[in-house]
């Protein structure tokens, strides 16, 4: 089975000041993280603004990641949309261009119908049944509103193609609860970077971490640390990245991350509308959280 051990950044899609595709930007981005100890890259994730992306556009990004990638670092594709035939597609021509896996959201646009265990677990096994690459279930529901239960998850784990979920409510009790009742071997990921140390205390094998696009060596810290059972260093970093993790996620998004990848050394840039860039006040409180956190 594939191993998704390891801290992978949902990469930020660079947009040039006629918000076309930058991309020479991309393989800026990827030049630097190819010289950490990132696992790989998911391409077209949230944090990619990935629901602003006409398809045409999803396939040039996964291309250019491909080339730029370097050949150790995993790379898996965000192809999920609101239907199975379209997900399909997408999952498909990911694979067709060297994905190795794909991370699937959970649909979401008609809540009322897709928001139960039969739904979602209809929708990850058509999908699964017809993927050439294997699934990453990708649960947000803060972003969805649908939050994937987890006798799904546990339901979901025995399909052959279905490996891993990236549980990212940040939910501690949910990520143990997932941990026991997954089939052994079915690797639970999570996309919280203020509870990384803690979810790997009990059991999650790796992060997909949005807060990793600007600061990628500190989350390795914490995932090195928890490998080698040095649980105080582990702690100390978390404790380091709270403020800097919070307000690149839940407090100013992914514009606010793109202004810490700037100050970092990476390209962030601008957002793609209707998201647009942070104020004076909000860039002052970044920088400040950022201060000393090595990009």
């Amino acid at each position: 089975m594939l191993k998704l051990h390891g801290i992978f950044p949902p990469i930020a899609t660079p947009f040039d000041h006629n918000g076309d595709l930058y991309k020479i930007k991309v393989q800026h981005n990827l030049e630097k993280w190819n010289r950490t100890g990132l696992a790989g890259y998911v391409v077209c994730g949230s944090t990619g603004e990935s629901v602003y992306l006409t398809t045409e556009e999803k396939i040039r990004l996964w291309e250019w990641v491909a080339e730029y990638a370097a050949p150790e670092k995993l790379l898996l594709a965000g192809t999920g949309a609101e239907g199975v035939r379209e997900t399909i597609e997408l999952t498909n021509r990911a694979a067709d261009i060297g994905y190795k896996a794909a991370m699937v959201r959970t649909p979401f646009y008609y809540k009322n119908l897709i928001n139960r265990a039969d739904a979602q677990m209809l929708y990850f096994r058509a999908v699964a049944d017809a993927a050439r690459i294997p699934l990453m279930i990708y649960n947000w529901p803060q972003a969805t509103g649908v939050d994937i239960m987890t006798d799904a998850v546990a339901a979901l784990s025995h399909h052959p193609n279905i490996i891993a979920i990236k549980e990212s409510s940040g939910n501690l009790e949910k990520v143990m609860q997932m941990i026991r009742e997954v089939k052994p071997g079915f690797q639970v990921l999570v996309g919280s970077a203020p509870t990384l140390a803690l979810s790997l205390a009990i059991g999650a094998v790796g992060a997909v971490l949005a807060y990793a696009n600007a600061a990628p060596y500190s989350t390795i810290s914490i995932y090195e640390a928890h490998r080698t059972r040095e649980s105080a260093a582990a702690l100390d970093w978390q404790n380091r990245i709270a403020r800097a993790a919070q307000l690149v996620t839940t407090k100013y998004g992914v514009p606010g991350l793109k202004y810490a990848m700037d100050l970092n050394g990476y390209y962030g840039g601008i957002p793609r509308l209707p998201l647009t860039p942070i104020g004076a006040e909000a860039k002052k409180e970044i920088e400040q959280a950022f201060d000393g956190i090595k990009g």
